[in-house]
């Protein structure tokens, strides 16, 4: 099985979803049937039971899936440590985001960079499934997402930044009458909702009630930002955001209303404590020493 074959196998037994795994991998979903058809007729058997509503991992894929992976992250680390020693680097700081706004925090990476030549940094935006996973499995050094997070094992680091919040809508939807929303009219619309994820940590995003005792409905489950957009133009779902989805994602058939009674959502790190390193404590004195990021 070749190394690519290999990380579009573990890609889509984490996001059980063609299009996603394509997206991650920046290839075809033609590319991700084509290699996972491949593996399934050279072991003769199927690793995924997919129909046209969902896929999942065999009996034979979930062992085939552990067995591959920390044989994957071994040999990820080893040709990355080839790499780094042919460019004079010592180390790489993985970073997995749930913020979009890559752009906007790019004092914290250029400033880690200039103070740490040594080392490299790489970006990647974060699967919504099992957010912390990724952590505890060594998959990424550090996690940023919004605060807080109260996970075992998990360090809090310093504020990177704070965003007000927007609701996504179609456009024509009834909301768009007006040029804000309150939290109690989200109540009346179904919202989207992500699992597997701890409960506290997604009320801080999505409130299970308004202030005012209503409950908001959550019912659509997605994967990913594009997901959540298709959901609100085609089955009339809302969807919270921090403001800057706003920016980064734009769209004629989508309107962002402000919302004006929920608090700012801070963001920053998060990391294994266990796996604390140089690089991890590098990085967290670059974000206290600029500060949060003024809007």
């Amino acid at each position: 099985m070749e190394l690519r074959d290999i990380e579009i196998f573990l890609t889509l037994a984490e996001e059980l979803h063609f299009g996603r795994t394509a997206e991650r991998l920046h290839v075809t979903t033609a590319r991700v049937s084509k290699a996972i058809k491949k593996q399934e007729r050279a072991i003769g058997a199927e690793l995924f039971a997919r129909n046209s509503r969902n896929v999942r991992l065999t009996p034979l894929g979930e062992q085939l899936r552990d067995d591959l992976r920390e044989l994957h992250q071994g040999l990820t680390r080893t040709l990355e440590r080839a790499r780094m020693a042919a460019t004079g680097k010592t180390g790489t700081l993985r970073i997995a985001l749930f913020p979009a706004n890559v752009q906007e925090l790019r004092p914290f990476w250029e400033t880690f960079r200039a103070r740490h030549p040594q080392w490299d940094i790489r970006l990647r935006m974060s699967a919504y499934r099992d957010p912390f996973t990724q952590l505890h499995q060594g998959e990424a050094d550090i996690l940023v997402t919004w605060f807080p997070v109260e996970e075992p094992g998990l360090t809090m680091g310093p504020l990177m930044f704070t965003e007000p919040r927007v609701l996504a809508v179609a456009e024509g939807h009834p909301l768009t009458r007006w040029s804000s929303v309150s939290l109690e009219a989200v109540s009346d619309f179904e919202h989207i909702t992500v699992e597997p994820v701890p409960d506290y940590w997604f009320d801080r995003y999505v409130p299970e009630v308004t202030p005012g005792g209503r409950l908001i409905s959550r019912t659509a489950n997605v994967g990913n930002i594009e997901d959540i957009l298709v959901s609100a133009v085609l089955e009339g779902t809302v969807s919270l955001f921090p403001a800057h989805v706003a920016r980064y994602y734009p769209r004629p058939d989508i309107a962002y209303l402000p919302v004006r009674d929920m608090e700012a959502l801070p963001f920053g790190p998060v990391w294994h404590g266990a796996a604390e390193n140089d690089m991890i404590r590098a990085f967290a004195r670059v974000v206290r020493d600029l500060g949060p990021l003024s809007g």
